[in-house]
């Protein structure tokens, strides 16, 4: 490559300019997600790329994907939310797909859906479920109240600073959740949900 530096130097200080950035939009790097949640769908659609904007599929897909990431990236922090919001995302992609002429009505759901999965809150919860970690163990745990509440209260109870990794401390979490449902698979299956709640 030696012998071609000196033709490359000049080519790129002659014909490449790097000049300083210009925001096109208010957003920034904020995700679509956020900004449907913020602003709306339309003030979303406006900050895609022309290419995108022009092409009402490519919208659709573009929204679709950012919804379908989001979902796989959260959901171990609440699986049953999001296995609902993923259900949910498949059925509005199916009436995409059936009703073409519906494309406002499309917007709307998914626009709706797009704030559910960035929320991340179901809308029926009891008072006493006052932290999202009590909130994801109902959701989670056939929305029953009072075993959400135990085991919230035997995780509290049982847990030490620094537990993640540490098996003796996660260890003592478990034998205190197995205490409340007297079931090894279903203690491990609660242990992960408990880990990747920053409430604990």
């Amino acid at each position: 490559m030696k012998a071609y530096e000196a033709d490359m130097r000049y080519l790129i200080d002659r014909y490449i300019q790097a000049e300083e950035s210009v925001v096109i939009s208010p957003f920034a790097d904020l995700p679509i997600l956020d900004i449907i949640e913020k602003s709306g769908i339309a003030e979303a659609i406006s900050t895609l790329p022309d290419g995108i904007r022009a092409n009402r599929e490519a919208v659709a897909e573009t929204i679709e994907n950012n919804v379908r990431s989001h979902i796989i990236k959260n959901h171990l922090l609440d699986p049953a939310y999001f296995e609902k919001i993923s259900k949910l995302l498949d059925e509005i992609i199916k009436f995409r797909k059936e009703n073409a002429e519906k494309y406002k009505e499309y917007l709307q759901k998914i626009a709706d859906l797009a704030r559910k999965a960035t929320a991340a809150q179901p809308d029926d919860m009891p008072t006493s479920l006052n932290t999202k970690a009590k909130r994801v163990l109902y959701g989670n745990l056939g929305k029953n109240e009072a075993l959400a509440l135990q085991i919230n209260d035997a995780v509290m109870d049982s847990k030490q600073d620094g537990f993640r990794g540490n098996q003796a401390k996660e260890n003592a979490i478990k034998y205190a959740i197995y205490k409340v449902v007297n079931d090894v698979e279903e203690v491990e299956r609660i242990f992960a949900i408990v880990k990747q709640q920053s409430d604990y």
